[in-house]
């Protein structure tokens, strides 16, 4: 049996395709559209995570781990890594996000882009790389890249300046990465970017904060403690004076040198208050604190005198540890944690030079004083008595 397809059949079918088209497009508008707006409200939910909330305060690396989940996520991809630069020059991955095993998790953590990559020169260029099957990409040089297929490696930049990149990857044999999702996916790694930056003006305001507070407390130990403390050193000196009994005369002399002590702590303490941000290396006073508190289990008497970070270099300071640590923990087998330290820039040594003098005393009576005494400048072999 044959049917005749007439004119009017012929137009109905072309009618009939030309709406099955305008439907498929108006479909992938959709689709697109979609797409485009949840990369939109991924990228605002990070903007608006990080520097506020209850993470708040939590660190750079929480912060980063949301940039990588979200990424993931938005992307649908099989992991979502942060890299920043690394100490020698390459890139390393701080932060990921990933449905594969834990093995891989470690081992991308172990990794790095060394710095002769192609793939670093790009990103460092502010340039996007897509690849449709990142395992055979020669471009790539990281032993991870055996996992992936399609994938991209975003710019994190902010102001003109390369923060680091945002790695977007699917497994080995899913759909590459569409020109729909690769534009919004720049567009969310340059909004992570902001975010990171308003993260790290927000700690940096906090520990602004944190410091004011800690030199606020320091001018009051220093304005009102210290001087009440010194007035009433004065009132007990004015009354052993007077005293007519030698025990109460007595008495109040070792009343006035626990007072001295205690002002002489106090501005100790005074100077680990000002001391830089935790990241900056201690310095020779705070590891001097460090050193006696943790010998003796108690606070001991520590005195400075003299610019003693300034004065001392980074040998003669190891050097005057460990002189301290031999001193502390051969007198504490037997004594109180009552000790007197006195580390002194100013006393210039048997020869005239300028030296560095550590001197250690005990309990009156209970073990002799030490004395260690080291050249400013130079690396000369130290002297010791006691």
């Amino acid at each position: 049996m044959y049917w005749t397809v007439s004119d009017g059949d012929r137009h109905l079918v072309q009618v009939l395709a030309a709406e099955a088209g305008l439907a498929l497009n108006n479909a992938r508008m959709h689709a697109a559209a979609r797409q485009r707006r949840r990369w939109i409200e991924g990228a605002a939910s990070v903007t608006t995570a990080l520097p506020a909330g209850p993470e708040a305060r939590s660190t750079a690396t929480h912060a980063l781990t949301v940039v990588a989940e979200q990424g993931r996520e938005l992307a649908e991809a099989a992991t979502g890594a942060v890299l920043l630069p690394h100490a020698e020059g390459g890139m390393e991955v701080v932060a990921i996000s990933t449905v594969l095993s834990e093995d891989v998790r470690t081992e991308a953590f172990r990794g790095w882009i060394p710095p002769a990559s192609p793939v670093l020169h790009q990103l460092h260029a502010g340039l996007a790389i897509f690849s449709d099957d990142f395992a055979a990409d020669p471009r790539s040089v990281s032993p991870l890249s055996r996992h992936y297929g399609p994938t991209m490696l975003l710019p994190l930049r902010s102001n003109g300046r390369v923060l680091g990149a945002l790695a977007l990857c699917r497994m080995s044999g899913d759909r590459r990465f569409s020109h729909t999702e690769r534009t919004p996916g720049t567009q969310f790694a340059a909004q992570a970017a902001v975010a990171l930056v308003l993260v790290d003006r927000h700690r940096d305001r906090e520990r602004l904060a944190v410091f004011e507070d800690r030199d606020r407390i320091a001018r009051d130990l220093h304005d009102l403690v210290i001087q009440r403390l010194f007035a009433t050193g004065m009132l007990l000196e004015t009354a052993r004076r007077k005293a007519l009994f030698p025990e109460v005369r007595e008495g109040l002399g070792e009343a006035i040198d626990e007072l001295d002590a205690t002002i002489q702590e106090t501005r100790t303490a005074i100077i680990a208050l000002q001391q830089g941000p935790s990241e900056t290396p201690p310095g020779l006073r705070t590891r001097v604190l460090r050193a006696a508190g943790a010998a003796l289990g108690g606070r001991p008497s520590v005195q400075f005198v003299g610019p003693v970070d300034a004065r001392v270099d980074e040998r003669t300071g190891r050097e005057l540890l460990a002189a301290l640590d031999q001193a502390l923990t051969e007198g504490a087998r037997s004594l109180p944690p009552r000790v007197s330290v006195v580390v002194d820039t100013t006393a210039p040594l048997p020869d005239g030079r300028p030296g560095v003098r550590l001197t250690v005393r005990y309990p009156e009576g209970s073990h002799p004083p030490v004395t260690w005494e080291h050249p400013l400048g130079g690396h000369s072999a130290p002297e010791s008595d006691g």
